[in-house]
């Protein structure tokens, strides 16, 4: 595999797992009600998550109060994120 391809998947990996971890903290977070999401370090968390997750939640509606949208954000991530990593351990590059 060329070096500059792995570097780019290798850091497109890390990416998503730092995103990852960041949409966790933000769906943890949405669990407190009275985190003021105007805060800084909330309000950067937010406008950061919040564009991933506002397209999950253009089709699937909050269902009995609950939003099933963040699984679906979480798990397209990892889905990408495990692809990158047998797309760099594989030998066609």
């Amino acid at each position: 595999m060329d070096a500059s391809v792995a570097l780019l998947i290798n850091t497109l990996a890390t990416f998503l797992q730092i995103y990852l971890v960041l949409l966790f903290i933000r769906i943890l977070l949405s669990w407190f009600p009275n985190v003021n999401w105007y805060d800084p370090p909330f309000s950067i968390l937010s406008q950061l998550t919040d564009p991933y997750l506002n397209i999950f939640r253009s089709f699937i509606p909050p269902l009995g109060g609950i939003d099933f949208s963040p699984m679906l954000a979480i798990i397209l991530l990892q889905v990408v994120s495990s692809l990158l990593t047998s797309l760099q351990r594989s030998p066609v590059f």
